[in-house]
C-alpha cells in the first residue's frame, strides 16, 4: 500500500466517523450530547489551525537552526566564476 493510499484510507475513515458523530448517528462515549453539539462543528477548524501552527513552528525552527555549509558556498562561488568566464569568452559583459 502506497503512502497516498494509506493517507486516503485514513482520511476517508476519519471523515466518515466525524460525520457520523456530527449528525448524532454514532454516539460518542464519555461525552455528553450537549458537549458534542458544541465541539464537533468547530473541530475541523481547530485541526486546521493546529496544523498551521505546527507548520509555522517547524518552518521557524528550521530557519533559526540552519546550518552553514562552507563547502557548498565555495562550490557555488566556483560555478559562478566559471559561468562568468564562459559568458566573457562569448562576448557578454558581466559585472
Amino acid at each position: 500500500m502506497t503512502r497516498a493510499q494509506r493517507v486516503l484510507t485514513i482520511s476517508a475513515i476519519s471523515a466518515t466517523l466525524y460525520f457520523l458523530a456530527l449528525f448524532a448517528i454514532l454516539p460518542l462515549p464519555f461525552v455528553s450530547e450537549e458537549t458534542a453539539e458544541k465541539v464537533l462543528p468547530v473541530l475541523p477548524w481547530w485541526l486546521l489551525v493546529s496544523f498551521g501552527a505546527y507548520a509555522m513552528w517547524t518552518l521557524g525552527w528550521n530557519v533559526m537552526t540552519i546550518r552553514d555549509c562552507p563547502e557548498a558556498y565555495h562550490e557555488l562561488m566556483n560555478e559562478i566564476s566559471s559561468a562568468k568566464n564562459d559568458l566573457r569568452a562569448r562576448g557578454v559583459s558581466v559585472d
